[in-house]
């Protein structure tokens, strides 16, 4: 079966840097489309960042020019490199990933979840 762990949530100050990390295991990681999505507590699961098979990329506004998606397919791993973090980044942070390789902005269309990963940024 096909797993999908986060790691590197951190309690951590505004203005500082965080790397989230997604090992893949069960599947053909390099044939995925891979994506990071946050959720705040009463509130819907949000699209940050997701990367396709063949590296194409796109990005949330909010996510964009300070958040960097990207893929070591030697390690099955999908990273979110965050800056400049503000305590409006606070989440929890999923990975997912998607057979047809394809970098989906909608949460309905990824086939496998993480469990995800906390990150708290205090002002």
């Amino acid at each position: 079966q096909v797993h999908l762990v986060e790691s590197g949530g951190d309690l951590v100050q505004t203005g500082d840097s965080l790397r989230l990390a997604c090992l893949v295991s069960g599947g053909p990681f390099n044939e995925f489309g891979m994506g990071w999505f946050r959720q705040t507590p009463g509130s819907e699961r949000l699209f940050v960042a997701a990367i396709s098979w063949n590296n194409r990329t796109d990005y949330a506004d909010s996510a964009r020019g300070r958040f960097t998606i990207s893929r070591d397919n030697n390690a099955n791993t999908a990273y979110l490199q965050m800056t400049s973090l503000g305590p409006e980044d606070t989440a929890l942070y999923f990975c997912a990933a998607d057979k047809s390789g394809t970098h989906w902005k909608s949460r309905s269309l990824y086939n496998y979840w993480g469990q995800g990963t906390q990150v708290t940024v205090t002002s």
